[in-house]
């Protein structure tokens, strides 16, 4: 099946609609824009350019998506946004293309972003990410794999949140959140692992268990957190999930929350 426009909306010439895109009343669509299968872009949605939408999306009513990025350094370079497949994007989220200093800003496959969220120029999010109602990231934020960030949450500019972390509501995140950890609060704090949120990601007992062992060590400890980092990279250094943890935590430019 062809793509479906409600004769309401405006879709640029330029544009590229694939097979079974829906595009509802008063819509807008503009040049360099290209939407994949099976998408469905809502009411008085407005999409500008370079922007590619996957395939199997949803854009909620007011949603405005590929806008110029919010950075006083923009000089009108050509930069793009890109959204993974079957990524469901709410009423009124608002997403920014990147800046010259990446040029892109990207939302990956099967992200859920509530109403009024907002993603700025440079961020790049994961896989099965979850930002709940009127999340706020500023530029080149990074958020690993199925993170879930509560909703009314503030993330500072170059903040990284770890896959599979989880940061409770109304938290205002300017450190980074390591993998696998539950956070809250502000200024925000580390309350252990993301047990729950392990264990229905399929994450076994053993699993959790070698995580939660070097999040002690690593957390919870006297001894200096570079020592730490190094104990546990002799003692769990076989497990990639530690290693991912470990990593991360050389990574940091910003710090790490504690």
């Amino acid at each position: 099946m062809t793509a479906r426009v409600h004769p309401t909306a405006l879709v640029d010439a330029s544009a590229e609609l694939d097979l079974d895109v829906v595009v509802e009343p008063f819509a807008i669509i503009g040049p360099r824009v290209r939407v994949g299968a099976g998408t469905t872009i809502g009411t008085r949605a407005t999409v500008y350019g370079p922007t590619t939408v996957g395939a199997g999306c949803t854009v909620g009513v007011g949603a405005v998506l590929g806008t110029d990025p919010q950075d006083l350094k923009y000089a009108g370079e050509d930069t793009e946004l890109v959204i993974g497949d079957d990524t469901h994007i709410r009423e009124y989220v608002t997403v920014n293309r990147g800046t010259a200093a990446s040029g892109v800003t990207v939302i990956g496959p099967r992200c859920y972003l509530m109403s009024y969220a907002h993603v700025a120029h440079d961020c790049r999010i994961g896989e099965g990410v979850i930002l709940s109602n009127s999340v706020q990231l500023a530029g080149h934020v990074q958020i690993g794999d199925h993170a879930l960030i509560g909703g009314l949450t503030p993330v500072h500019q170059f903040v990284r949140i770890g896959a599979y972390a989880f940061v409770g509501g109304g938290s205002r995140v300017s450190q980074d959140v390591p993998p696998f950890a539950r956070t809250a609060g502000s200024p925000i704090r580390l309350y252990g692992i993301n047990a729950v949120g392990l264990r229905r990601a399929g994450f076994d007992a053993d699993l959790r268990m070698a995580i939660q062992r070097a999040y002690r060590m690593l957390f919870n400890s006297s001894t200096p957190r570079s020592e730490s980092i190094v104990r546990v990279r002799d003692e769990s250094g076989h497990i990639p999930e530690v290693v991912q943890l470990l990593d991360f935590l050389d990574a940091t430019e910003r710090g790490v929350m504690v």
